[in-house]
């Protein structure tokens, strides 16, 4: 069942579990936080993110860049987390919203510097041919992080702490056990240690994807723009009567969904082909988001919570596999950046979108901007990229 999960892998899945036990301990509390007993307010909260986000973004594409020019992978992989792990719990000594802007920025680096290096180096660390479990691994360990870390602060809130500031210290102790697995445990794949050197006088430009490559990112650029944040599937929710008391289940329920579909999924892509499950999980998610907009029940939206966890499970361990597979390895850092990247750059004109389209026209009409987006997006796919299913290739060093 496990197979293609080899030693990297398995150790980097771990990384991301411990890392999204440490993050979501703190991030679903951060706004109660801040507004709470820091006094800021919603605006200055968007700010913070906006910020942090953005950085990510851009960071991606240059330590993806970089990775390349280095011929190694977990150098960054280690700074990145090493950071992220070290600044984030520094939110439990915050005396102001300056200091919380300041380590979500720090944070955010992190991830920028970590995020594509860590996915070319699982690229790297697998068989062609079992990409997609590798990916999909990845991200269920992922999803059961953000499920478990949750879970865990509110236990301690509920059994053992009443100060916020607690919790968020307590928060260090996943992060670094993350590092010490990456320091310890994760090895440099031969793959991108033999791979041939980039002409050092390439430009900037040299480095954007070309041919099929590139297609296929502006493809995932156009889904992107009609794939605004959750959080308004949770506004919905609480349109249609979803109570404050279920919210924060149904998005637990929701993340079950993500992590028990994602490995399968990606597995099932090594066998039958990469982009016939990328167009499945757009097609759930256009009729997920037309659900959405026709929607008049609690009961109809927790079965559309259910059915559009599975476009995660289809796309998230598949659209990277793909994207390795079309990718020279010696460029493969460089492609992994620039996939984060469209997707990073595309979110926040998603939201603002969808959100400007839902006070103008209403959720309807936004739901359904978002599920033609995607349709689109599907028939193009469809046209101009081919399926790159590779089969069994020779084993990864």
């Amino acid at each position: 069942m496990f197979k293609g999960i080899t030693g990297n892998v398995l150790i980097l899945g771990l990384v991301s579990f411990l890392t999204d036990v440490s993050s979501e301990m703190i991030y679903p509390l951060l706004p109660l936080f801040l507004t709470g007993v820091l006094g800021a307010g919603p605006a200055f909260l968007g700010f913070i993110e906006g910020v942090a986000e953005s950085t990510a973004a851009l960071l991606k594409l240059v330590s993806g860049i970089w990775s390349d020019r280095l011929h190694r992978r977990k150098p960054l992989v280690l700074a990145g987390y090493g950071l992220s792990s070290v600044v984030r719990p520094l939110v439990a000594v915050a005396t102001g919203p300056l200091a919380v802007l300041f380590i979500r920025f720090a944070d955010r680096i992190g991830k920028g510097v970590r995020t594509s290096p860590r996915d070319a180096l699982i690229a790297d660390s697998v068989d062609p041919g079992l990409r997609g479990r590798a990916f999909g691994f990845h991200r269920a360990m992922d999803h059961a992080g953000a499920l478990v870390g949750p879970l865990l602060a509110a236990a301690l809130l509920a059994t053992w702490v009443s100060d916020l500031r607690i919790v968020f210290a307590l928060a260090a102790i996943p992060g670094l056990l993350a590092v010490l697995l990456i320091a310890m445990k994760v090895r440099e794949s031969a793959a991108v240690e033999s791979a041939a050197a980039l002409p050092t006088g390439d430009s900037f430009l040299n480095l954007v994807p070309r041919g099929t490559l590139r297609r296929y990112l502006l493809i995932l650029f156009l889904f992107t723009l009609g794939n605004s944040t959750d959080a308004f599937l949770l506004l919905r929710a609480g349109e249609l009567g979803v109570s404050a008391v279920h919210i924060p289940l149904l998005w637990s329920f929701f993340h079950v969904v993500k992590m028990a579909s994602v490995y399968p999924f990606g597995a099932l892509s090594d066998r039958l082909g990469r982009r016939g499950m990328i167009l499945a999980g757009w097609g759930v998610y256009a009729l997920a988001y037309l659900g959405f907009a026709r929607a008049q029940s609690e009961w109809q939206i927790w079965a559309l919570f259910a059915f559009y966890g599975l476009f995660y499970g289809l796309t998230e361990g598949t659209e990277k596999a793909l994207l390795a597979d079309l990718a020279d390895p010696a460029e493969r850092g460089a492609a992994f950046g620039w996939y984060n990247f469209a997707i990073g750059i595309g979110a926040l004109p998603a939201s603002l979108l969808f959100g400007a389209i839902w006070q103008l026209a209403g959720p309807q009409a936004a739901f359904g901007f978002g599920a033609g987006l995607a349709a689109l997006a599907a028939v193009l796919l469809w046209t101009v990229v081919r399926d790159s299913h590779t089969g069994q290739g020779a084993p990864a060093a």
